[in-house]
């Protein structure tokens, strides 16, 4: 059930993907390491199929997907930039519209310094 609180788009849901395991559970624990997201989740792999530098690709990759505040998403890119090793990562946030309440709380204070 969607909650009707005044801070509508206050959280974010962001995902990335990796091309190993390993390293997908690098970047997530790396980003719940340094509060910049309350939850992160490896889910298992998927087939990307995209154009890079004009040639068509498949590839097994590995996505995360991150639960954080909107304010902290500036430094969540900035790490994940710095961290990964993709020339260019996904990194693609979608605001959050509602959700429980309870866990919406917890994802902003567990995101605090």
């Amino acid at each position: 059930m969607a909650d009707e609180r005044d801070d509508a788009g206050a959280h974010v849901r962001v995902e990335t993907t990796s091309d190993t395991r390993e390293s997908a559970d690098d970047l997530a624990r790396s980003v719940v390491d340094r509060r910049l997201v309350a939850c992160a989740q490896v889910e298992a792999a998927v087939t990307s199929y995209y154009r890079w530098e004009g040639e068509i690709c498949a590839d097994q990759e590995w996505r995360v997907v991150m639960k954080t505040a909107r304010d902290r998403l500036g430094d969540l890119v900035e790490h994940l930039r710095s961290v990964h090793s993709y020339d260019v990562p996904e990194i693609i946030a979608v605001p959050v519209d509602g959700g429980n309440p309870a866990y919406l709380d917890w994802l902003v204070e567990e995101t605090r310094p």
